[in-house]
């Protein structure tokens, strides 16, 4: 316990001491000057001298004239007496030091060496003190008659004097002859001064080593209210004595001049005199105007409040006010303008008394006893809260005049502020922290979600958007009516000066008269649109009747939507009548379902919820809406933020496993997301407990759920990628079907005891999928290889080149992906195509297997594709501490930036670029095509608002993430070498210092083929040195060196790297810790990359051993463990913790802090699994942050600017602002192509009416700003809620699904796929859409000339852009991307219509492109599958035939079912078992780590027989995918089979594409040269809606009438040849079924 010791008014010792106080005695002693022992110099001569060791007194030497019984002094605790109560008696008190002389530099006085004159000497100080005291009252108390804005401050400044006037014998002032001497020498050391600060920062020295933020702050707090302690540290952690205490507002007096401040030593014997002194070089600052540099701000600007109101905005000029308080006796409000943060701060008191008052309820039947808290009035409290309003959420602020020296600023705002409350007793110390040598004022004040009386009620209810009584309703009441006193000059002054600075940024200061104030009224919607209880009250029957009289039934769909639109913002409850209820109710459901729509689409609020139903046209309205793809539903979400909770509009997303199964229940599936509120991300991880009941409310949402009209949505599950985004399902139960039922039939997790694995289990059930039905899978069980704790093949298995197909066209891709990333009942990870598994083959690896689940068929969630290699942040300051110069990165940046932007006249240079850096989504290939066939030369708005989007989106992050594209790399998949031909690594032949002969020849080997930029159309296999990473690589051994070498036994894998599988250690695991089972890895063979050093020693990434339970996970442990993930998740502060600390030491990422936090970082990517949250220690943490990071809330003295590579790559780019083109003109060649009838267009305008809706729903919640955003992915901003990177990828599945789904209207509208019957329907497409545009910008360009023609001052100047590009309250610009749904049909229309030979030359250029594109991006038509005699969707395993809706169960063979999970079986481990077929079985080799395949009696059993009836050897994926290209392909590819009893493999891909559902079998008989023939049995006439594909989302769910019909068809054989040299596969075959 900190605490300070004086002596007594009467205490006339006055013997001064040395610094060890000698122990000389005798009176001659008394009078010793306190000196440093060095010359004789003053210690703590004014000004003090820091160099000095600081004086302590340990009291073990005392001077002969201080009698013991004459020492009389004063403990003055500093904490409040109820605190001092608390502790265990009286502590021992030091003993008093002697007063303290004058000093050299101060005012002169006389100073003697005699007991007599020293007592003259304290008395003449006690007067002159008494006089300074009075002399500051009289001060103090005329500023305060100054100013009548502050007389709550003036009272506690008079009530502080006069405490120190009656108490001023518990003072020690420091030696001064006259008040004139000190008054002075106040005014040479700008004392005065402060006086009129803001806040007031002291530097203290004298500090023990030892001492803590708290026990500082307790000694210092009775001065003042203090905000912000820092104890300094020298370079080594080490407290070095020294710390800065800033005061908001300042201390009441200048207490570091008027008496010594003492510290007590650590061992409690003694105390440290502490040398204090003003620091004003950061009190003084001030911000500079944005608009004129010249005008400067202070960087926070108070304000005093007299009252605060909040509410609502009623209508447009009125506002209801539901709670009000004011700044009365004892509390006050406070109006602070935060420049420096850029943020309006408003704090107030607020007095919560019991709602029930003196009339509560009285239990009339029995005697109850009520705890003190549940009487009235116990809870009753008074609390100090604030919120703050960044000003970047400001538009416009209105002023009311009250009168003249009364105004109002009405702050209106569409999302809640963030809100806080201040604790008081125990809480406030334990705000701080022991370890940490920095606290803030900012640590005692916690996050509030809920303003109640009695915050009981909270933990058992349910979240819905409508609370029960709150004291402040935080998210709803968003108006805030803000009252000024203005009666003073200088509070009128401050007042224009902080309407000016607002002005400056941008925020309007509006005057309004003529405003209403409503006083609080409560909504009667909810009594209409809730069912009464269905427990009757005997004791409120009629009130029960009454409720049932006025309930209004609502159906869900509309009752939910209805709640969208409040939630929203669009409607509110108050304005909602019993009428309106009433009338909505009678409507049909499908039109109050397109009002609701339209207002939930709409940006402004509708204040008369009655002329709704007076609209006769709303956006997005159809006589039919498309139907979605099979592959995906409509799902409802909610976002939980820490006071609200928003509905939105049901959006089309890709389905998953559970979803599928339960799909005629899929609307009461409800995805959750839980994040901070709007504008502020995701909720963040924090060491402390100050964002407890933002957790709580998360808990209580995830235990209690959530409530939707008569719906209780409980909390089902998360998949994994949604845990990493705070996201969970949620299901609302039946009378049959609850969310524990859907979970026991996910599958077996009994055998999982840890919290965290059993949640990944089940986060595999909710993977985002693509179905692959109608195939019979043969299951084989193959072993992995190990050695030691090393897997080799840990997640990678094998599958078909038949079965291959078979997914390739289920998923409508042009070519065979070598490599699927899958699911398949309780296994997961990636399956490559391999010619040992045959038929319907799929081998999996103990490692793959995690649980027995049911099966459901296959699921694929994605495959290999290429996509350009890219450096970020972490990979160039690891290959800078590996030794490639920065200049490297400077002249690639140089390069790309100037490509960039010559790119953008440049046709050539563009399309080159396109093709080059191939983004994940292969967009940019959709961009090259639109370039080959001329739209970027006709400077087409839509490709040349792609092109634009494409430079600023590649520019930003240039900018953010130094993402600088490498022409000399991939971006892959990974696989393992199955034939074992690859070299691996060795921990033996390892060297670092060995030749380069023998660095080389000790690489291990990798294979890797990619698209030939060269020679389109072509793989090329990469040779020579490479790097080989993933992200993120902090460690300077995640960047390995590899050779990659050519194979051929091995070319038929494309698009994804193949690693060894054999030597010491697998690779995967030495690049970041990664695996098989989805991992992408980077491949660099850009020599200039090559860092001179290679491989450095990689990093032990094993996991720690997770905890378990004794007893069965359940339900409340999952959640348990989704809340604790949230705070706990380190991951991106210990990433930017590395990146700091990397950029700032001279060893980069080999520096100690660096790899620890490396090692960290590895712990907490794992946390997921093991559940053991990584703790980053204060030493790790960077005090000081580079320029690049972007740190927007650090002060500016913590950050530097960094020299190093980044901080140059930083400055070297500058941000490019994205402005669509949507003014120019439309291509001519598809508006002058056909002549369209006005159905037509008309059919395309609904069309493209409904499209818009939905673009518009998925910008709105995912927070895009324009449609070119969402088409193309590359989003510039989102609402923040995954990372950058993953974002990127979802928003590719959410853009091809609206793509494929309006795809699919199309084709039903056109009656085929064919080009020619979709031409006209596309053509009026792009029609629409260009007199849809014409017309706004005709509109826009009135509404510009009627501004400009109004009278200066009217028009509004200050404007912030909305989404898709419109500024508040303006009309939304008409949305344009529509008829680019079909870019393929409208390259062909354009084409077709060229003309000049410069067309003709680019046709040739399209030639080479299309194959790329193809390949990637666009889907062929397809139809359904081919059928098979097996039954659909079964599997056949070593232990039989398991169909869909069975448990598939792997890898048992007598043994535990979890064995898999924890020990990876080798093939030691099933010696005893069976050898399983098409499979290799070896014991593991101990000399060599592998596989021996060479072992005569380890052959597999498939090559160790002859098999007569077994097919030869398949050719190569590629061969077998070069049929499928489209009719752009320059040459025709023929089939390679000769033998008449074969069937083309390449043609069975073809038709198994269009078959459907077993209605036409379509068989191959004869494959002779050039010629193949087909034979089609058809069993129902074909036709366009049949062979439609995706255009039936219920396919999968007939109603049998066909199956009848099918039995009265006659058989009708038709056989046709088809001439590849004139025509492909998949034209002949549309042309034969159609």
């Amino acid at each position: 316990m900190a605490y300070r010791v004086v002596p007594r008014r009467n205490d006339t010792s006055g013997g001064a001491a040395t610094n060890s106080f000698s122990s000389t005695k005798g009176a001659s002693n008394a009078g010793q000057t306190w000196s440093t022992g060095r010359k004789g110099k003053p210690a703590l001569a004014w000004p003090y001298d820091y160099n000095a060791p600081p004086p302590v007194w340990d009291g073990t030497d005392r001077t002969a004239t201080a009698p013991r019984q004459q020492e009389q002094r004063t403990l003055l605790p500093t904490e409040p007496r109820s605190l001092r109560q608390l502790q265990h008696g009286p502590p021992t008190l030091p003993k008093t030091p002697p007063s303290r002389p004058a000093y050299k530099s101060r005012p002169p006085t006389t100073t003697t060496t005699t007991s007599s004159t020293t007592t003259t000497t304290t008395t003449t100080t006690t007067t002159s003190r008494n006089n300074l005291k009075n002399k500051n009252k009289n001060k103090s108390n005329s500023n305060n008659s100054n100013s009548n804005s502050n007389n709550n401050n003036s009272n506690n400044n008079n009530n502080n004097n006069n405490n120190n006037n009656n108490n001023n014998h518990r003072t020690m002032l420091r030696p001064m002859t006259s008040v004139a001497a000190w008054a002075n020498f106040a005014a040479q050391n700008g004392v005065p001064g402060w006086k009129g600060w803001n806040e007031l920062q002291l530097k203290v020295r004298g500090l023990p080593s030892t001492v803590t933020t708290l026990e500082l702050w307790r000694l210092l707090s009775i001065e003042g209210t203090i905000d912000f302690i820092e104890l300094f540290e020298d370079k080594h952690g080490m407290k070095d004595g020294g710390a800065r205490v800033r005061f908001r507002p300042p201390p009441h007096t200048a207490f570091w001049l008027e008496r010594r401040v003492f510290f007590p030593a650590p061992n409690g014997r003694g105390v440290h005199a502490l040398d204090i002194m003003v620091d004003d070089k950061r009190e003084r600052t001030f911000v500079p105007s944005p608009t004129d540099s010249s005008v400067k701000y202070p960087r926070i600007m108070p304000l005093k409040l007299s009252a605060i109101d909040f509410g609502f905005m009623y209508d447009d000029s009125a506002m209801m006010i539901m709670r009000s308080t004011e700044s009365v006796a004892g509390s006050r409000i406070v109006f602070e303008l935060e420049l420096g943060r850029k943020n309006i701060d408003v704090r107030f008191d607020l007095r919560i008394t019991d709602p029930r008052g003196n009339d509560a309820p009285v239990a009339q039947t029995a005697i109850v006893l009520l705890s003190d808290a549940d009487a009235v009035d116990a809870l009753n409290r008074d609390e100090q809260y604030r919120f703050r309003i960044p000003l970047e959420q400001l538009n416009r602020i209105q002023e009311v005049e009250e009168t003249p020296a009364t105004r109002f600023l009405l702050i209106s705002l569409e999302t809640p502020p963030i809100f806080f409350r201040k604790a008081a007793g125990a809480l406030l110390e334990a705000s701080h922290d022991k370890k940490v040598p920095i606290w803030s004022e900012w640590h005692t004040w916690y996050r509030q979600t809920d303003i109640v009386y009695d915050p009981r009620e909270l933990r058992g209810a349910t979240l819905s958007l409508k609370k029960a009584k709150p004291v402040i309703d935080i998210g709803r009441w968003t108006t805030y009516r803000l009252k000024f006193d203005l009666s003073s000059d200088e509070s009128m002054a401050a007042y224009r000066q902080v309407c000016r600075a607002l002005q400056d940024y941008n925020i309007t200061i509006e005057r309004v008269d003529g405003w209403k104030f409503l006083s609080n009224q409560e909504p009667a919607v909810w009594d209409c649109i809730d069912p009464p209880s269905s427990q009757p009250d005997t004791t409120t029957s009629f009130l029960a009747e009454f409720q049932e009289a006025r309930f209004t039934p609502l159906s869900f769909s509309v009752r939910y939507q209805l709640e969208v639109c409040i939630s929203q913002g669009r409607l509110n409850e108050h304005n909602l009548t019993k009428a309106f209820v009433q009338q909505l109710s009678e409507l049909d459901e499908r039109r109050a379902l397109k009002i609701l729509v339209h207002v939930a689409e709409q940006k402004t609020r509708v204040y008369d919820p009655m002329s709704l139903f007076a609209l006769t046209s709303f956006r997005g309205a159809s006589s039919s809406m498309p139907k979605i793809p099979r592959y995906c539903v409509h799902m409802r979400k909610a976002t939980v933020t820490p006071s609200m909770i928003y509905f939105n509009t049901p959006v089309v997303e890709t389905s998953n496993r559970v979803i599928r199964q339960y799909l005629e229940h899929s609307d009461r599936f409800l995805r959750v997301q839980f994040m901070d509120e709007r504008f502020q991300g995701r909720i963040g991880s924090t060491y402390k407990n100050t964002a407890d009941e933002v957790f709580t409310r998360i808990k209580r949402a995830l235990a209690n759920g959530i409530t939707i009209g008569d719906r209780h949505y409980e909390f089902l599950a998360f998949g994994n990628s949604q845990f990493r985004q705070h996201g969970a399902y949620f299901f609302a139960p039946t009378s049959h079907l609850r969310a524990d039922h859907i979970r026991e039939w996910m599958g077996d997790f009994t055998h999982i005891r840890t919290v965290a694995k059993y949640a990944a289990r089940i986060g595999q059930c909710f993977s985002t999928t693509r179905a692959i039905g109608g195939t019979k899978v043969q299951v084989r069980e193959v072993l992995d290889v190990k050695k030691g704790d090393f897997n080799f093949t840990d997640g990678v298995g094998k599958i078909s080149e038949s079965l291959a197909k078979l997914v390739a066209a289920e998923l409508r891709l042009s070519y065979i992906p070598s490599v699927f990333q899958f699911r398949l009942g309780g296994c997961k990870g990636v399956l490559a195509v391999w010619p040992d598994a045959r038929n319907w083959e799929i081998h999996i690896r103990p490692s793959q297997y995690k649980f027995a689940a049911i099966h459901n068929g296959l699921e694929i969630i994605r495959w290999s594709q290429y996509a350009a290699a890219t450096l970020n942040r972490q990979l160039i300051i690891v290959l800078s501490a590996l030794g490639v110069e920065g200049q490297v990165f400077m002249k690639k940046l140089e390069h790309m930036l100037a490509n960039l932007q010559r790119a953008m006249d440049d046709e050539h240079l563009a399309l080159e670029m396109l093709q080059r850096q191939v983004d994940p989504n292969q967009a940019t290939l959709a961009i090259a095509a639109m370039v080959a066939e001329g739209f970027m030369k006709t400077k087409e708005p839509f490709v040349a608002s792609l092109l634009q989007l494409w430079r600023a989106w590649s520019i930003k992050y240039l900018k953010e993430r130094a993402k600088i594209v490498i022409d000399g790399g991939a971006f892959v998949l990974g696989c393992t070498d199955e034939t074992q031909s690859l070299k691996g690594h060795m921990f033996s032949s390892a060297r670092l210092d060995g030749s380069l002969e023998q660095r080389v020849s000790a690489l291990p080997e990798i294979f890797l083929q990619v698209p030939d930029h060269a020679d389109d159309g072509k793989y090329t296999v990469v040779e020579g040195l490479c790097l080989l990473a993933r992200n993120p690589s902090l460690h300077p051994g995640d960047i390995r060196v590899v050779m990659a070498v050519d194979k051929p036994q091995l070319r038929h894998i494309r698009d994804a790297v193949v690693l060894p599988q054999i030597g010491d250690r697998d690779v995967a695991s030495m690049c970041s810790g990664g695996d098989l089972d989805g991992d992408d890895f980077l491949v660099i063979w850009d020599k200039d990359l090559m860092p001179p050093e290679w491989n450095h020693p990689p990093m032990d990434y094993s996991a720690p051993r997770p905890v378990e339970l004794s007893r069965d996970v359940s339900k409340d442990d999952v959640t348990a463990f989704f809340v604790q993930y949230i705070k706990n998740d380190r991951l991106p502060s210990i990433a930017l913790a590395h990146l700091a600390q990397a950029d700032q030491r001279e060893l980069g990422v080999k520096d100690e802090k660096c790899l620890r936090l490396a090692a960290l970082h590895s712990k907490a990517v794992d946390y997921v699994k093991t559940g053991e949250p990584a703790e980053m220690p204060k030493e790790l943490r960077p005090f000081v942050w580079p320029h690049f990071m972007e740190r927007q809330h650090t002060p500016r003295e913590k950050i530097y600017r960094s020299r190093s590579i980044l901080g140059r790559l930083y400055d070297r780019v500058e941000r490019v602002d994205f402005v669509p083109r949507q003014d120019a003109r439309f291509d001519a060649r598809i508006l002058d192509a056909y002549q369209l009838d006005e159905q037509l267009l008309q059919d395309a305008k609904r069309m493209k009416l409904a499209y818009d809706t939905d673009m518009r729903r998925i910008m709105a919640q995912h927070e895009i700003t324009t449609e070119f955003e969402v088409w193309s992915t590359f989003a510039l901003s989102h609402s923040n809620m995954s990372k950058d990177y993953k974002f990127h990828e979802e928003l590719g599945q959410i853009a091809q699904a609206l793509k494929d789904r309006y795809r699919n209207a199309c084709f039903e509208k056109a009656g085929s796929r064919d080009t020619k019957a979709l031409a006209p329907l596309v053509a009026a497409m792009y029609r629409a859409t260009h007199e849809e545009t014409l017309a706004a910008l005709e509109e826009s360009k009135a509404e510009q000339a009627e501004t400009a023609a109004a009278p200066e001052g009217e028009s509004a100047s200050h404007t912030k852009t909305g989404q898709d590009g419109a500024t508040a309250g303006q009309k939304p610009r008409p949305l344009i991307s529509f008829p680019w749904c079909f870019a393929d049909v409208l390259g062909k229309i354009a084409m077709e219509q060229s003309k000049n030979s410069e067309a003709e030359h680019t046709l040739e250029q399209l030639e080479g492109v299309m194959w790329n594109l193809n390949k990637h991006t666009r889907p062929q038509p397809t139809g359904a599958r081919v059928k098979v005699d097996a039954p659909s969707d079964a599997i056949e395993t070593d232990e039989g035939l398991t169909r869909r809706g069975e448990v598939l169960e792997l890898f048992h063979h007598g043994e535990d079912e979890d064995k898999s999970e924890h020990q990876p079986q080798t093939a030691n481990d099933k010696s005893d078992a069976a050898p399983a077929p098409t499979t290799v079985v070896a014991p593991t080799d101990e000399a060599h780590g592998y596989v021996d395949t060479s072992s005569p009696d380890m052959q597999t059993a498939g090559s160790s027989e002859s098999d007569d009836d077994s097919p030869p050897t398949t050719p190569s994926s590629h061969d077998a995918c070069t049929s499928a290209r489209s009719s752009f392909s320059p040459k025709p590819r023929r089939a390679s089979l000769k033998a008449e009893s074969d069937i083309s493999s390449e043609y069975r891909s073809v038709t198994e594409g269009l078959a459907h559902d077993g209605a036409t079998e379509v068989h191959l008989t004869n494959v002779l040269g050039d010629r193949t023939n087909v034979v089609l049995k058809d069993r129902i006439p074909a036709s366009a809606d049949r062979f439609g594909g995706d255009n039936d989302e219920n396919n999968d769910d007939d109603d049998g009438d066909d199956n009848d019909d099918r039995n009265d068809e006659t058989h009708e054989r038709m056989e046709v040849v088809i001439d590849d040299t004139k025509e492909t596969a998949f034209e002949a075959l549309e042309k034969l079924l159609a």
